[in-house]
């Protein structure tokens, strides 16, 4: 995982795609926000570091959709949806 300094809000994980436009809306509505989070680009990992991560992502979101934003471990959101990821991180 790479760490975004920003606020913080938390434990704030994200799980994106590289190439995914939704993950990148998602980055840039955090930025904006100017919340702190960890993220990984589960694409540009390779072998096992890969495979933990999905397994890892699998708790939340069994279906390994992206973007998916864990927020304080008790919440996944799937997808861009700024109001639920605004409600979850409380800003």
């Amino acid at each position: 995982m790479k760490h975004v300094e920003g606020n913080d809000k938390g434990d704030i994980a994200l799980y994106t795609l590289s190439t995914c436009i939704w993950c990148k809306k998602t980055k840039v509505l955090l930025h904006d926000l100017g919340i702190g989070y960890d993220y990984v680009d589960v694409d540009l990992l390779e072998g096992g570091d890969k495979q933990k991560t999905l397994e890892e992502m699998k708790r939340w979101n069994p279906d390994c959709s992206f973007p998916s934003l864990v927020v304080n471990g008790e919440k996944c959101i799937v997808g861009f949806d700024e109001q639920k990821i605004r409600e979850a991180i409380g800003s």
